[in-house]
């Protein structure tokens, strides 16, 4: 899997992290992934975003590292014709060009994807942007979850909206742009020719909105922060606290979920109980329903519950700081190890896909 796309050349001329993520894709699959940088800038500014804890003087941050390993660094001033050039060259024979820019800057740059057809007819020019090809709107990930409705649904009940702790419009962007890419390179090996595709943070964002969306546009419930409430499913997303003081929470999507939950903690007649029979019901009771489950959940230590749950398939979880999470072997499996100037560095790989046979087992 990892030399799968050995014979890529990439350039990619985005920064923080929508695009970047594109290209660590590509990159973390065996496509020669050329990061172009500005010297003007000092390279991607997410390369200063450094916690208090980092050295100031190394020259990249952990965050930078998120999706930027295994591509090599190129810094180029393309405001400079003679730099501009060089560019121009390793545009000659790229097959993807990954880009960020705001309206208007790809042409003042001579990099719009018209310029660069010309010089190589067959590559396909990716591009992101905030809110649309002819908006030169400055887009940050925390804008988008602003504008897209998802910090309003964010939060606990009658707290102050909240954003998700991760950039999560941005990834949702790079995953809509990994796609394109690949159903562009399919349609290039069939018709030999490039393409120009493109996709907006709030397109993506608002293409991600899933259920909720539908929560509105149908069923005309405007959706409300509720913490981590599921407002289609109850219980689902309410935290306990179990004996020996560990948070816990279930997602109950199903009346035989419930039931055998209700067998486990032994008050089996809850789930016969006319309040709670169905999960409808239980949305409607659902804080009573909380506080009766509540005490007898209190009643077990984790390891005992959780043995429990998985062997009577009620979906339960742990609530883990990141120091629990990568203690599992599942997360530790997913770490990346590369040098990088005479030391080790760790990222999480941002492939969760496996491909686990080949053909079939005849070998035909």
């Amino acid at each position: 899997m990892k030399d799968t796309f050995k014979d890529l050349k990439i350039i990619e001329l985005a920064g923080v992290l929508a695009g970047p993520s594109v290209g660590y894709f590509f990159a973390e699959l065996g496509a020669k992934v050329i990061k172009i940088e500005n010297p003007k800038t000092k390279g991607d500014i997410t390369r200063s975003w450094k916690l208090k804890t980092e050295d100031p003087k190394e020259d990249s941050s952990a965050y930078f590292w998120s999706v930027n390993s295994n591509k090599e660094f190129l810094f180029l001033d393309i405001s400079n014709p003679s730099q501009l050039q060089k560019f121009y060259d390793l545009v000659k024979d790229a097959d993807i060009l990954i880009t960020n820019f705001k309206a208007g800057d790809d042409v003042k740059l001579k990099v719009d994807q018209p310029t660069l057809s010309k010089l190589n007819p067959q590559l396909i020019y990716a591009s992101i942007n905030g809110f649309g090809n002819n908006n030169p709107r400055t887009a940050y990930d925390l804008i988008l979850q602003a504008e897209s409705g998802f910090m309003f649904m964010n939060g606990e009940p009658n707290s102050k909206p909240v954003k998700m702790p991760v950039a999560i419009i941005d990834l949702l962007a790079g995953h809509q742009l990994k796609e394109a890419i690949l159903i562009s390179l399919l349609k290039r090996y069939k018709t030999k020719k490039g393409c120009h595709v493109s996709v907006s943070l709030f397109d993506s964002a608002i293409a991600s909105l899933a259920n909720q969306a539908t929560n509105w546009l149908i069923a005309k419930q405007l959706p409300k922060a509720t913490g981590s409430l599921h407002p289609n499913i109850a219980p689902y997303g309410e935290l306990f606290d179990t004996k020996d003081n560990q948070l816990i929470t279930f997602a109950i999507g199903s009346n035989a979920q419930f039931k055998s939950l209700c067998e486990l903690i032994q008050y089996p007649s809850l789930a016969s109980d006319p309040k709670y029979a169905n999960n409808q019901l239980r949305i409607q009771n659902r804080i009573q329903l909380y506080h009766l489950i509540y005490n007898y959940i209190k009643e077990f230590n984790f390891k005992d519950i959780y043995k429990l749950c998985l062997e009577k398939e009620v979906p339960i979880g742990k609530i883990r700081d990141l120091k629990e999470v990568f203690e599992l072997p599942e997360a530790k499996a997913m770490i990346n190890k590369f040098p990088y100037n005479k030391s080790e560095l760790k990222n999480v790989s941002g492939i969760a896909f496996k491909f686990l046979s080949y053909g079939s087992k005849t070998g035909k």
